[in-house]
């Protein structure tokens, strides 16, 4: 309930009989707060509560990590590489043309090791995990031909005098890769050559063409592939 103040005014009205009658009359309330400060002492208003307004910080923050989580599973989508890269002391204009040296077929991802393993948790890129420490960019590649892939990024390193900015670790057909074993992914040899060794392997003594056949089965397959479409194309030209 709201204090209010009413100010009362006496006067004196003369009298027939010689006596004095006094009348008082009541005016409108008295606004508290246009009193002068002596006269406020005695009127104390009550304080309003200091609510604090709701925050949204933290849904924002959480609405984010969910977002880069999902970026990272959609960037695993016909992955057949992913690597961690040193990016401590990048400059934006460095990070900017090595985005733009890069292949349509290779992306590049800023997210912090924690969001990265919780996107890859309980898959085959989980492996991963033991290059998650420091600061790391992620390397993505979407095509077969790893070392055509990877060599953008060397040129690059090459270049800026980065040497300390390499490659972390890598995860390629489930295995990790340490930076002591990088080299392995970047001398895989390419389709054109593993072709050329199964038909060479093929028109060659019984010994070699095992010794090919010992192969990862993704190169056997991509290689029996070629040499099928090869006798196909012989056919054809036969036929005509």
């Amino acid at each position: 309930m709201e204090a209010t103040a009413t100010a009362v005014m006496s006067f004196a009205l003369p009298s027939t009989n010689s006596k004095t009658q006094t009348c008082h009359l009541l005016t409108r309330p008295i606004n508290p707060f246009s009193l002068p400060p002596s006269s406020k002492t005695h009127l104390r208003l009550p304080r309003p509560h200091n609510h604090r307004l709701p925050t949204i910080t933290a849904a924002i923050s959480r609405t984010k990590k969910e977002a880069t989580v999902e970026t990272v599973k959609q960037q695993l989508e016909n992955c057949y590489l992913l690597a961690g890269i040193n990016y401590k002391g990048f400059t934006v204009k460095q990070f900017q043309e090595l985005r733009k040296s890069l292949p349509e077929t290779t992306k590049l991802l800023v997210a912090k090791n924690t969001l990265v393993y919780k996107a890859v948790e309980g898959t085959r890129w989980e492996t991963l995990k033991p290059c998650m420490k420091g600061m790391n960019v992620w390397l993505f590649v979407h095509t077969e031909e790893i070392p055509a892939a990877i060599k953008p990024y060397r040129d690059f390193q090459k270049e800026k005098k980065l040497e300390e900015n390499d490659f972390t670790g890598g995860v390629f057909e489930g295995k990790f890769y340490g930076p002591d074993e990088f080299k392995k992914l970047e001398t895989l040899p390419t389709r054109a050559e593993i072709y050329a060794n199964l038909l060479g392997s093929l028109k060659s003594p019984a010994s070699a063409l095992v010794s090919t056949l010992q192969a990862p089965a993704r190169d056997v397959v991509m290689v029996l592939k070629a040499y099928v479409k090869k006798l196909e194309e012989e056919a054809g030209a036969a036929q005509s």
